[in-house]
């Protein structure tokens, strides 16, 4: 949490009261249905609410901003986005039961009102949005195919639609066929953890 006040100072009491929520309803929830890693869970700041949030140090949608966390697991990384976003709409997926159910609890319990959870394949989700945002679910390449039609034609923000996504180690080759068009952040120029060495925030207008 240190480092996350640090990164983003401007939290009101609201979103820091959720955001440390998040700690105990995870480590309740996940003695339930394993949607961390158990060696993990003890990281669960660093590595999953922290990793999650750099993307709201990349982006910053105007309101009614509507975004799509593909493959979102646990809510991840669309439990923080949604806390820091309130004023943006998001609609977590993934295709697994379990985990949307974790998604819905741990939402319910903190008061978002600005997410809604549905257990649906990528492959079958319909709906249009100025982002889509995700951790490391599938190589680019496959992504991209799969989101392409759900990206809105509308454009709202700063930045273009597209996706958004947090990846490690070497994406030079998923990466490579999209030549220039692609932006590649490392999440290191942000942090001095260790375990942000060989991590990346990638951008794709599409």
């Amino acid at each position: 949490m240190n480092e996350i006040l640090q990164l983003f100072p401007h939290l009101t009491e609201r979103q820091i009261a959720q955001l440390e929520a998040l700690g105990n309803l995870y480590a309740e929830w996940n003695q339930k249905i394993n949607v961390i890693s158990r060696k993990d869970i003890d990281q669960l700041y660093p590595h999953h609410v922290l990793h999650s949030l750099f993307i709201a140090h990349y982006l910053h949608p105007v309101a009614g901003t509507e975004i799509l966390d593909f493959g979102t697991g646990g809510g991840f990384p669309g439990i923080p986005l949604a806390i820091l976003w309130p004023d943006c709409r998001l609609h977590l997926i993934d295709g697994t039961g379990k985990k949307i159910k974790v998604v819905n609890e741990v939402a319910n319990a903190i008061g978002l009102k600005n997410v809604r959870a549905t257990h649906i394949r990528g492959e079958e989700e319909r709906g249009h949005y100025d982002f889509v945002v995700s951790r490391a679910v599938m190589p680019l390449p496959d992504l991209v195919k799969i989101v392409r039609k759900n990206i809105s034609k509308h454009q709202r923000n700063a930045i273009a639609n597209g996706i958004i996504c947090l990846k490690g180690g070497d994406i030079t080759a998923e990466t490579a066929p999209f030549g220039k068009y692609v932006e590649v952040s490392g999440l290191s120029q942000w942090t001095t953890n260790e375990w942000y060495k060989e991590k990346h925030l990638i951008y794709l207008p599409l």
